[in-house]
């Protein structure tokens, strides 16, 4: 299973009556809005003792009109995906949820003294920055 699959079936995406076959799948869900369940799954396991994650993602009010819709916007789909996909793999890295927490949490050296989570929630060049030093522990260079 890909990486990318992986994060979508962390996300509660796809079902036995409607599985998702492939990536293109997943980027149309993300493209049409994930559910809002998404969301709060994500924010569950990345910060399970953090009630206010998820307004880091999408702010309370955007969320509040968000639940009525059931769905997120494209944009905010995008963030949520992004942090699936850099969680799920630094989950099969790290070999555990807490281990992969607490590298997201803590500043490391080679993103410049910055906080791996927050550079993922920023933009995608900072979650492919923070998917080199993931890469270069899993290939066992100095990271």
């Amino acid at each position: 299973m890909t990486e990318l699959l992986s994060a979508a079936r962390l996300l509660g995406l796809g079902t036995p009556a409607r599985p998702l076959v492939s990536e293109l799948d997943y980027l149309d869900l993300i493209d049409h809005g994930l559910p809002v369940r998404s969301l709060e799954r994500i924010a569950a396991v990345v910060a399970p003792t953090d009630t206010s994650f998820r307004y880091r993602i999408v702010p309370k009010a955007s969320l509040a009109r968000r639940k009525a819709g059931k769905r997120l916007s494209a944009a905010q789909s995008v963030v949520v995906a992004r942090l699936a996909s850099v969680w799920a793999r630094a989950v099969r890295i790290w070999k555990s949820e807490g281990a992969a927490r607490d590298f997201l949490y803590r500043k490391h050296p080679l993103l410049g003294a910055r906080r791996p989570i927050d550079l993922v929630l920023e933009n995608e060049i900072g979650a492919e920055l923070v998917r080199g030093v993931l890469g270069r522990l899993e290939h066992g260079s100095a990271a």
